[in-house]
């Protein structure tokens, strides 16, 4: 492992009173195949679980917050922000990709930077708090790290739409998506793109499909715009 669990800990505010627990949470198949590890030994089962409590704490923190919302549109915003690029967004705060455990191809191809396996893990690291501590700390990890700054995290679910109406009211030139590269086997892509506004790079995003990376560089570009030119992006 690259780093230390118990520095992992120390960046989550939980300690496991079985590190087990964690350490399977941060073991991905590839790790466990290369290893010959038992089967069943990987973070899947975990992540299993940890979807499940991520959906009930979001769903009951959203049923309290947002009264005004319809079962529909309650849905959608619950959605945006347990996806997969949004969970992954979460990883890089906490440096999540630094702890999993790959195997060395895995490792070699970016797969810390997949966004795959660092949604996985996190759902996982929740299910394996849950076993660990229960609802509580689990609710709390979830609050913390998934369930603040919202507003800014359901841009995720369609940041192109959001940039095109920042771009319109703010600049005279149209925004454009630059496919930068794209890599990798037919069945396992990886698209690579640029936001850019005339001659100005606004954000840059990767992807398993050209929306998917497109949907990230606009994000990255709100992001940038609210931050350097204070420009409301909500």
């Amino acid at each position: 492992m690259n780093k230390d669990l118990k520095e992992f800990q120390r960046i989550i505010g939980y300690e496991f009173r079985d590190e087990s627990l964690l350490k399977q949470a941060l073991t991905h198949s590839s790790y466990a195949n290369e290893q010959h590890m038992p089967k069943l030994s990987d973070n899947e089962r975990l992540e299993f679980l940890g979807d499940a409590v991520l959906e009930i704490v979001s769903s009951e923190f959203l049923y309290l917050n947002y009264t005004d919302l319809n079962e529909g549109k309650l849905s959608r915003l619950r959605a945006s922000i347990v996806c997969e690029p949004t969970l992954a967004f979460i990883c890089k705060e906490i440096n999540l990709g630094d702890f999993v455990l790959l195997s060395k191809g895995e490792d070699m191809t970016g797969g810390r930077e997949r966004k795959s396996i660092l949604s996985d893990a996190f759902e996982a690291t929740i299910g394996a708090i849950f076993l660990d501590g229960g609802m509580e700390p689990a609710s709390k990890y979830i609050h913390r790290f998934v369930l603040n700054d919202i507003e800014h995290k359901q841009l995720f679910h369609d940041s192109k739409t959001r940039l095109q109406e920042v771009v319109q009211a703010n600049y005279k030139e149209p925004l454009t998506y630059n496919l930068l590269s794209e890599s990798g086997p037919d069945h396992a892509k990886e698209f690579k793109v640029e936001a850019v506004v005339g001659s100005k790079v606004l954000g840059t995003g990767i992807g398993r499909t050209k929306k998917a990376a497109e949907q990230e560089a606009a994000y990255e570009g709100l992001l940038r715009l609210h931050k350097e030119e204070s420009i409301n992006i909500i």
